[in-house]
């Protein structure tokens, strides 16, 4: 991988670090932050997103959406346990995409938006090995917890 490759990658996983990092803290920080708004207007799905929005789900949704977004832009921006956690950013944006679409087409576009570029990017970034260009992955890797465990490295990064 050339050097300009490497920095080009290490901006994306940055760039993608902060836009989840501010999103998940403005949510954990806002004690009236709710995601029953969202998920209320589901045009997909309406009975699944529905569902989530009963009182004894909705408060579990908030949190795991919330922290969920701060953790993985902590994740991107140190460049630690970057695929895992890219994975799972992929699914919460697919989570995101469903209520939103009214087949084919979402607010913006046909077929794709914001939320299947994130998903996708995020997917490259778990691909790439994105914790391993200027990232704490590479330093991790060299620790003898991880040699002790070689197979989780594919998924940590």
């Amino acid at each position: 991988m050339t050097q300009f490759e490497r920095v080009t990658l290490l901006l994306l996983r940055l760039a993608l670090g902060w836009l989840f990092l501010y999103s998940g803290a403005t949510k954990v920080l806002d004690p009236t932050w709710s995601s029953a708004g969202y998920l209320k207007g589901a045009q997909t799905l309406e009975g699944v997103y529905a569902a989530m929005t009963s009182p004894a789900v909705l408060p579990v949704i908030d949190v795991v959406n919330a922290w969920g977004q701060l953790l993985l832009g902590v994740s991107l921006i140190l460049g630690l346990f970057v695929r895992l956690s890219s994975v799972l950013g992929a699914v919460l944006m697919l989570l995101y995409y469903l209520p939103v679409l009214k087949f084919p087409y979402v607010a913006h576009g046909f077929l794709v938006d914001e939320h299947v570029i994130y998903g996708l990017a995020l997917l490259y970034l778990a691909a790439a090995r994105a914790g391993r260009q200027f990232g704490l992955e590479e330093w991790c890797s060299r620790l003898p917890i991880c040699a002790r465990f070689p197979q989780y490295r594919r998924w940590l990064g």
